[in-house]
């Protein structure tokens, strides 16, 4: 409840324009899954909005989740095996931040990235540390 009643759709967003909040709609979702260490809620075409404040994201999801144990195969979607069966690394964003940021070689990056358990701001510090 905002104090002093109800305000119209300006005035909120004025108000949060001054607080430094901002909220945008990601159009387009098709499937947000959030998995734990036992279960998988899956939301099919949920509504996804972005509410950022003084520069923190957060992400909201509204929908009916499918829940299901965590151990439960994805549904096929026609993707061919292969591409199930390429490595997991490092988003290439994170490699070239840490390549930029610390100067160094994209193999040092994805080792520091490796090292640092994919945190890039920790992967910069580990190598700044050590000297190179």
């Amino acid at each position: 409840m905002i104090p002093g009643g109800p305000r119209n759709q300006r005035q909120m967003e004025m108000m949060m324009r001054r607080l430094g909040m901002r909220t945008e709609e990601v159009p387009g979702v098709e499937e947000v899954i959030v998995r734990t260490k036992t279960q998988e809620h899956v939301f099919r075409e949920p509504e996804v909005t972005v509410l950022t404040i003084q520069g923190v994201r957060t992400y909201q999801v509204v929908g009916t989740p499918e829940i299901r144990p965590r151990s439960a195969a994805p549904p096929t979607t026609g993707v061919p095996s292969t591409a199930a069966a390429a490595p997991a690394g490092p988003p290439e964003e994170d490699i070239q931040l840490v390549m930029e940021q610390a100067n160094v070689s994209r193999e040092e990056a994805i080792e520091a990235l490796f090292l640092s358990g994919g945190e890039p701001a920790e992967a910069i510090l580990k190598i700044l540390s050590r000297g190179g």
